[in-house]
């Protein structure tokens, strides 16, 4: 166990390097990314892997890859209109968007309908979800090369474009404890 002086000596560089408190353990070590509530689901690859050079579509129509955000944190978000967890999970990638959506952070909810934009853009407005931009995989081929089992299925991707971890199912993306997970990798 660290004396009182030592752990406060350890805070102190934490702070100056710019290394959030939360990710210290009682040695001042990184413990990794915090993972609780709904991001116990979450799970952290040990070794992060180049997220698939596959094209995909934005709302202007103009073909992209994961590579378009490198530099940000992204968490790449699969779903479908007619998946009902899918639905329920819209509004918190919203209200996550929202706060933490810039330069440093980006939600690319990618809609794997058929209909591709026709069906997601009035979908995600009826939604109410404004903070989402379109993005769609019509023909699946991101989410077969990215594995996804099931809908919906999250992936969150480093500033360097290495996915860092994956989140199988539904989750509440604008709680405390996601934003946690997600401010360890912005930081």
């Amino acid at each position: 166990m660290l004396s009182k002086r030592r752990y406060l000596l350890v805070a102190l560089i934490a702070i100056l390097s710019g290394v959030p408190l939360f990710v210290l353990n009682a040695t001042g070590a990184d413990k990794g990314p915090p993972r609780t509530g709904w991001m116990e689901q979450f799970t952290v690859n040990e070794e992060p892997g180049p997220a698939p050079d596959v094209k995909f579509t934005n709302g202007a129509g103009e073909k992209i890859t994961l590579a378009d955000f490198k530099g940000r944190v992204v968490l790449v978000n699969f779903w479908a209109t007619w998946c009902a967890p899918c639905i329920k999970e819209m509004p918190s990638l919203d209200k996550l968007q929202a706060k933490l959506g810039g330069d440093d952070f980006q939600v690319v909810a990618v809609n794997e309908d058929r209909g591709g934009a026709k069906i997601a853009g009035p979908f995600l407005k009826k939604l109410g979800t404004p903070n989402l931009a379109i993005f769609v995989d019509d023909k699946m081929k991101l989410m077969r090369a990215l594995k996804v089992r099931g809908m919906p299925t999250s992936f969150l991707l480093n500033r360097e474009g290495r996915v860092v971890g994956k989140l199988a199912g539904i989750a509440e993306w604008d709680t405390p404890e996601a934003v946690a997970l997600i401010s360890y990798y912005t930081k």
